[in-house]
């Protein structure tokens, strides 16, 4: 399309990504016309670049891994290799999937897809410049930002002049790394790292801080660096970046600053996981009066509504913990108060989290140190899965499940689950959070045995002990 058309909508939603798949959708049933703008791939980070290709990838990583522990259970294999091309065509065509059923629900009356990037020229009113050429003009009384977030540069001197992967390029290559050097020690890092050892790289992970996982409690930090170095990752700490080159044939090396004084560290493959940034720029927010934090992030109330009336906010680029099931209630918020009238708000909403390192980590709630720092009466009781008859029989032993309760009222505070299956031990007691069920319940349930939820009647009740 060439020239320049203006349209006038009842809702605009800018982007794709987990509420932005929805909300449209939900908002064209209910007979509102919506233009639903996207610059590039349907469904946003988490099906194309997040949550959808990466697990995919780490269950290859898994199997792998307990392919070559076939022998401690009488099982017999030869020599494991991987195929890291297969691995990458098996994500794909998972990834293609998801983007196709997602674009089938798109047939709806009065919702247009609008292919192209849009930016704020005033209120309420955006230009959108089309893939296949010209320009739109959109405007509507509602605007939905859904833009997301991409992974952060960086900074580190040198950075340009050499080949940096990130989350979405590195899962593109058709080889097993050599040597893979990432930066960060937060959950990307910690996947992807692990992933490729058990492809068959060496890994080295490098943290400024001094532990990994650096919001979650000293424990969990530990065990996780000690079950990363089991499995053959050289874990850093305290080691800051000062300079990357590329050597003469071809590798990469990083330059560090540690305690003990300068630090080389030489790599094929150099992988940054320091952190993701919000997709506003070029979104010209502040025409359209809508605010934005130092970082970029736009910034909303507890209804999800920016500075500008009418005009909302949901998933990453609002900033806060980058989950997809946090975007998704976003949609629910939105779809409530936007449909049906309420006043639905993420006030008190409790957040659960998982990494997808093996074993898993998940967390729900308070964690130990931020019960203390509330100066909250906590107690904290502490079980190792090694006392977990299901973790012994399946040889999962690694890890811990931990919980905190209000030591005046007995009601559970918060849980991190560092084991086999953690999410989903963690998910029961976020069942229990949210009906307010105290410790007790969870100590005197008939979970079935020999289940891992069962190791959950031990652990809490630990506290009567």
């Amino acid at each position: 399309m060439n020239g320049a058309s203006e349209d006038m909508y009842d809702v605009i939603v800018i982007g794709t990504s987990q509420g932005g798949r929805f909300l449209p959708v939900e908002l064209a049933k209910a007979g509102k016309r919506v233009a639903l703008v996207e610059r590039g791939r349907l469904g946003g980070v988490c099906v194309n670049t997040g949550c959808t290709p990466t697990k995919t990838m780490v269950a290859s990583a898994r199997l792998a891994y307990l392919a070559r522990r076939a022998e401690e259970y009488g099982v017999r294999t030869g020599p494991v290799s991987v195929d890291l091309v297969a691995v990458r065509e098996r994500k794909r065509a998972m990834v293609a999937g998801a983007r196709e059923n997602y674009a089938g629900r798109l047939a709806q009356d009065g919702l247009d897809l609008v292919e192209g990037e849009a930016r704020f020229t005033g209120p309420k009113t955006l230009e959108v410049a089309l893939v296949d050429g010209g320009t739109r003009t959109l405007t509507a009384p509602v605007i939905v930002i859904d833009t997301g977030t991409r992974p952060k540069p960086p900074s580190v001197s040198g950075a340009q002049d050499v080949p940096v992967l990130d989350s979405t390029s590195i899962m593109e290559l058709d080889a097993v790394p050599e040597h893979l050097v990432i930066l960060g020690g937060g959950y990307i890092g910690l996947e992807f790292g692990q992933m490729f050892r058990r492809f068959g790289s060496q890994v080295t992970i490098v943290q400024t801080g001094p532990r990994l996982l650096a919001r979650e409690d000293d424990d969990v930090s530990d065990e996780v660096a000690t079950i990363l170095r089991e499995e053959g990752v050289t874990v850093l700490t305290l080691a800051t970046p000062e300079q990357v080159e590329q050597t003469g044939d071809g590798r990469v090396r990083l330059t560090l600053r540690t305690p003990d004084g300068q630090q080389q560290v030489e790599g094929s493959h150099l992988l940054a996981a320091i952190g993701r940034i919000p997709n506003t720029e070029a979104l010209a927010p502040q025409a359209g009066g809508i605010s934005v934090n130092d970082k970029g992030f736009i910034e909303v109330d507890e209804y999800l509504e920016t500075s500008a009336p009418g005009v909302y906010a949901m998933g990453d680029v609002k900033g806060g913990p980058g989950f997809t099931h946090l975007s998704y209630d976003d949609y629910r918020i939105l779809r409530a108060n936007l449909l049906g009238g309420q006043k639905a708000s993420t006030r008190d909403r409790i957040i659960p989290y998982t990494v997808f390192i093996d074993p898993q980590f998940a967390r729900v709630g308070m964690s130990e140190r931020e019960a203390t720092k509330d100066k909250r009466p906590v107690r904290v009781a502490k079980l190792p899965m090694s006392a977990v008859i299901r973790a012994l029989e399946t040889g999962e032993t690694r890890g811990f499940m931990k919980a905190v309760v209000d030591a005046d009222n007995g009601q559970i505070l918060g849980a991190a689950l560092l084991g086999v299956e953690g999410g989903e031990i963690m998910s029961i007691i976020q069942v229990a959070m949210l009906g307010k069920l105290p410790y007790t319940a969870m100590a005197d349930a008939i979970f079935t045995h020999p289940l891992l939820a069962e190791g959950l009647n031990t652990l809490f009740a630990a506290f009567d002990d």
